[in-house]
């Protein structure tokens, strides 16, 4: 499904964070993270190109909107998962930006994330 496609997965649950970590190399993706705080996020996007995101709004240093919008704004497709909804600033930003609440299957974010990313 994700056919080698670089995902990078922002969450600080671990294992949320490895749940989604192994249901994306199974479904053919390499994992960029995880990253539990926005700091590794930044860190993980300034030596790595990536093909999509899987996102958590509450990281252990803040809300991930920082990220968001950089990976929105240069074309990576995201889809948010969140226990608490999204940032109003962030929901007035991107009023289409997939958001799913938690509990999700990792399966359906994968789903989701893969039918937005171009093929190579």
């Amino acid at each position: 499904m994700l056919h080698g496609a670089c995902i990078l997965v922002c969450e600080d649950e671990p294992f949320i964070a490895l749940d989604l970590a192994l249901s994306i190399e199974d479904a053919g993706g390499q994992v960029v993270g995880p990253a539990a705080s926005i700091a590794e996020a930044r860190a993980l996007l300034a030596t790595t190109a990536v093909s999509g995101a899987i996102l958590d709004v509450h990281l252990s240093d803040g809300e991930v909107t920082p990220i968001a919008v950089q990976l929105l704004e240069g074309g990576v497709p995201v889809v948010v998962q969140t226990g608490v909804g999204l940032p109003s600033d962030l929901k007035a930003r991107y009023p289409a930006l997939p958001v799913h609440t938690k509990p999700v299957f990792p399966q359906h974010l994968i789903a989701k994330l893969a039918s937005q990313i171009a093929p190579a």
